[in-house]
């Protein structure tokens, strides 16, 4: 009998891992989740993602990190988090970039999935990222993928740990109707880069975030429970 084919996600509490998520769960994986708590100013989205996967009653591993170095606006108050810029001015690497923020997210995936002899590794990374974010790029994530096959034992013996990015190709409104489809309760994901129990809806998270749902054409759940309070 042959094994269940396994992976884990990396879950970030935010839409599109979210998605990543119950979309791995829908292709057959075994689902384990990983949530890193680099340092973030905001804590919020970290809550979230634990309570998602308790609602799974899926395996959640969650880890802690320093750096002390910060480099962030995510990490550091000195440094300030743009606001009210409309989406065609997000051409840049924004301060909320984080340095090599996904190489050490997907290399601590990466150990775990090796350790466990899982087959996948699933990160939401999407279209909408890459053109500000260096480490979204689909080829940085071929590039990856690459390092992971030649740098582990089961890449040597010829069954290498994939890393797949399902949302790589969608703009948010693309992901926010899969979520629909897929049952993702997107009233319990979390995007804004601010901390606080409500969005600010001025950050470039909030602003794509409400993009995203104009364009899909449906009410943000998160936004219609907030306004109800």
């Amino acid at each position: 009998m042959s094994k269940a084919k396994s992976c884990v996600t990396l879950l970030s509490g935010g839409i599109d891992s979210t998605t990543c998520l119950y979309w791995a769960l829908r292709e057959g994986y075994k689902v384990s989740a990983l949530t890193v708590d680099y340092g973030q100013l905001q804590g919020h989205e970290l809550w979230c993602a634990e309570e998602i996967a308790r609602s799974l009653g899926i395996r959640h591993e969650f880890l802690r990190l320093d750096l002390p170095w910060k480099g962030s606006a995510l990490l550091d108050r000195n440094i300030r988090i743009p606001e009210d810029r409309s989406p065609n001015e997000m051409i840049d690497i924004p301060s909320t970039y984080v340095p090599a923020r996904n190489t050490f997210l997907v290399s601590l995936a990466l150990s775990w999935a090796e350790a466990e002899d899982m087959d996948a590794i699933v990160i939401g990374a999407h279209i909408q990222d890459f053109s500000g974010y260096p480490d979204c790029r689909p080829d940085y994530f071929k590039s990856l993928e690459t390092a992971a096959t030649l740098g582990t034992k089961r890449g040597r013996e010829g069954n290498p740990i994939r890393i797949l990015t399902p949302l790589i190709d969608k703009t948010k409104a693309d992901i926010i109707r899969l979520a629909i489809g897929l049952g993702v309760p997107l009233e319990k994901t979390w995007s804004c880069y601010r901390g606080g129990d409500t969005p600010c809806g001025k950050c470039d998270a909030c602003i794509l975030r409400a993009k995203g749902f104009q364009e899909a054409g449906v009410e943000d759940p998160l936004t219609e429970n907030v306004k109800r309070k």
